[in-house]
């Protein structure tokens, strides 16, 4: 019989010691694996702002999915999650600080925003999500290879590509793929 390493303990105490053991390696295992699925693959969202209405509004909170975009290329239509380019952070927000906005155009395609339309590729956008025309004009650029051109659905109140320009792929954090909060706008977004 091997002796017990704690001789003055009782059966009892010894079953609790051990339960609370077990349990403490249960909870930091859990504890290892949010944080990697949080690091790696998914996190919780909140949109702090009206740019994206009326696909989402203020309040709500998504499941962002940061695995795709390593595997395949963001497309247009996506709703994506970054990181400021270095242009807004120049103007005071932080590196950390996330914005979600709608890829309308990948590196090659052209953009253009006229006559309350937005144009790719010299062709007009059927965009039923978003609030109201643009009420402004954007001359026609080329988006660049490893960039993105995003903009908010709520045209005419988004801080977006339309004014400061192109966004790196690099800032990509990932795609919002799930609203879990108001409950009674649960689902895809």
């Amino acid at each position: 019989m091997t002796p017990s390493p704690h001789p003055e303990l009782t059966a009892p105490e010894k079953s609790l010691w051990r339960s609370l053991r077990e349990n403490g390696l249960l909870l930091l295992i859990a504890l290892i694996f949010a944080l990697l699925i949080r690091t790696f693959v998914a996190e919780p969202r909140f949109i702090p702002s009206d740019s994206m209405i009326p696909t989402l509004e203020k309040g709500d909170r998504l499941v962002v999915e940061k695995l795709s975009y390593h595997f395949q290329e963001p497309q247009a239509g996506d709703i994506v999650v970054f990181s400021p380019p270095d242009l807004l952070q120049a103007e005071g927000y932080a590196a950390d600080q996330a914005f979600i906005k709608r890829v309308i155009a990948t590196g090659g395609d052209t953009v253009a925003v006229r006559d309350g339309k937005v144009y790719r590729n010299d062709q007009p956008l059927e965009e039923d999500y978003i609030l109201e025309s643009p009420h402004y004009v954007l001359p026609r650029v080329k988006v660049p290879e490893g960039y993105l051109f995003v903009m908010g659905d709520n045209r005419n109140n988004s801080n977006d590509s339309h004014l400061w320009g192109f966004l790196p792929k690099d800032h990509l954090i990932g795609q919002a793929v799930f609203r879990f909060f108001p409950f009674d706008r649960l689902g895809t977004v």
